[in-house]
């Protein structure tokens, strides 16, 4: 199956980059260019990519906001947005993530990597890496007593009622960055396991992926970073 692909991004000559690399892949092909966040919510409607690649700073309607309007739009829910930033953690990605984001990426990651991203996120994976995940948390959520365990009740901790044990069990450690593989060895069970609870918990709590799950643990109080 092909991975279609959008490119949102101000700056003509890297989505130019962009397109020759995502397009040099027998996997992938570039459906569109967006110069702003109007475009890209338009374009995305229109073309219905697997996944676009969003810049965060465009003139206009940025991409946060885009982001949201296409996690809001009730017909996109199968596209996935990759935001791209200039630094891979920066004053924006926590709202990115909470506008509906699956992941980030800096803008200067390896081609390789980019085209990985790509792949995850297509796949409904959350790009969302374990070392992503405590850098994000660091920067932040850095507040509370600095336990890095189970903190008091959050004003969201009521979406967590609908869990079981096991799969807030789960959370906690998604939040703290494991990978299924780590939380499976932790636990003791496994990966397959670990990916059904992780699964089941997006469900209950109506988490895009993996990258939402962190937002909701932390905003709800379930857990608390530690500060370093």
């Amino acid at each position: 199956m092909t991975i279609k692909v959008l490119l949102a991004d101000d700056q003509t000559l890297l989505r130019s980059a962009f397109r020759v690399l995502v397009d040099s892949e027998p996997d992938m092909t570039v459906v569109g260019e967006a110069s702003d966040g109007a475009q890209a919510y338009e374009l995305t409607r229109a073309a219905r990519p697997d996944v676009v690649l969003m810049d965060i700073r465009m003139p206009g309607t940025d991409g946060l906001a885009a982001t949201r309007m296409i996690s809001q739009d009730p017909e996109l829910t199968g596209v996935r947005v990759v935001i791209l930033t200039t630094f891979e953690v920066d004053d924006y990605v926590i709202q990115s993530l909470r506008a509906g984001a699956s992941g980030f990426l800096g803008k200067g990651a390896e081609p390789d990597e980019m085209l990985g991203a790509i792949r995850v996120a297509a796949a409904g994976e959350a790009l969302l890496s374990p070392a992503a995940t405590k850098g994000l948390i660091a920067k932040f959520l850095a507040q509370g007593d600095g336990s890095g365990e189970e903190g008091p009740a959050g004003p969201g901790f009521e979406r967590l009622a609908t869990l079981t044990g096991r799969e807030r069990e789960v959370l906690v450690l998604v939040a703290g960055g494991l990978s299924n593989d780590e939380i499976a060895e932790q636990l003791e069970v496994s990966p397959l396991t670990v990916k059904t609870h992780v699964n089941r918990a997006m469900a209950k709590l109506g988490a895009r992926d993996r990258a939402q799950l962190v937002v909701v643990a932390y905003e709800s109080g379930l857990v608390r970073p530690r500060v370093q």
